[in-house]
């Protein structure tokens, strides 16, 4: 079984040490779904929230929170961004709002939790700004969809 990497030899949390590795450049996808009720998405594909502009608020809220992950997440590494870019693909059919974050860097560690916030971010912003409208709101499959750069190099997980 591997070893976990946040864990010293007692079991105890520690921050990994990436002093060492070499600078390169990093590249991380991720993707989350929105479900609501056909009214709700009509809203939000007209930009008539009453919050204001659903997607553009989620797409700046996504971004802040990229540069803020390793205040959430424990152990996460602070690192320079270069760039963070978030899209929304809207579904009427299904009713969905699709977030792909792309986040980019240049330096000794990944940026899959930087993406992986941002895109869950983007979607409790959708659902704050639109649940007084729709209680039920679903965030669906955050997930990672490709990384590169590093040791490992690219990984395509879809």
């Amino acid at each position: 079984m591997a070893k976990l990497t946040h864990m010293d030899d007692d079991g105890r949390p520690r921050m990994v040490d990436v002093t060492g590795k070499a600078d390169t450049a990093r590249v991380a996808v991720a993707k989350g779904v929105v479900k609501m009720q056909p009214a709700t998405f009509q809203v939000i594909k007209q930009g008539k929230a009453a919050k204001g502009d659903v997607l553009s608020v989620a797409q700046l809220a996504g971004i802040m929170a990229a540069k803020r992950t390793p205040d959430l997440i424990p152990l996460c590494h602070p690192i320079l961004i270069g760039n963070v870019n978030i899209e929304f693909s809207l579904d009427e059919a299904k009713s969905t709002v699709e977030i792909t974050t792309t986040v980019e860097s240049t330096g000794k560690t990944g940026v899959e939790m930087e993406a992986m916030t941002a895109t869950s971010v983007a979607a409790l912003t959708i659902y704050d700004m639109c649940k007084a409208i729709d209680r039920g709101i679903k965030i669906e499959d955050i997930r990672l969809v490709r990384k590169s750069g590093g040791k490992s190099g690219t990984i395509e997980l879809e």
